[in-house]
């Protein structure tokens, strides 16, 4: 039986939390994973804010890829943050 060990896998620091994300995932999945904080669910709405007050802005949210290390864009609406979204589906989809 295969197990989640073949699977992709990439991480990330995002307003302080890290993130892990595990393949296949949609790229509305990987949005909502990255960008959590953004999520419109009320019920985590104050975990959010607990933790954007308790993040330190000096520190670059990042992710890490097969392909290096990439700046994760406040904004997921930006054209960098759909490329982000585009080369860690890629990557997260591969062996489909």
């Amino acid at each position: 039986m295969a197990t989640g060990a073949d699977s992709a896998r990439i991480t990330a620091k995002v307003q302080g939390r890290d993130i892990t994300l595990h393949g296949p995932l949609t790229k509305d999945e990987i949005r909502s994973a990255i960008w959590w904080w953004q999520s419109a669910d009320p019920e985590t709405s104050e975990e959010r804010e607990e933790c954007r007050h308790d993040h330190d802005d000096s520190h670059k949210d990042v992710i890490t890829t097969l392909g290096g290390y990439y700046e994760v864009s406040p904004d997921p609406r930006t054209p960098e943050a759909e490329r982000l979204v585009d080369l860690v589906y890629d990557e997260l989809n591969a062996n489909e």
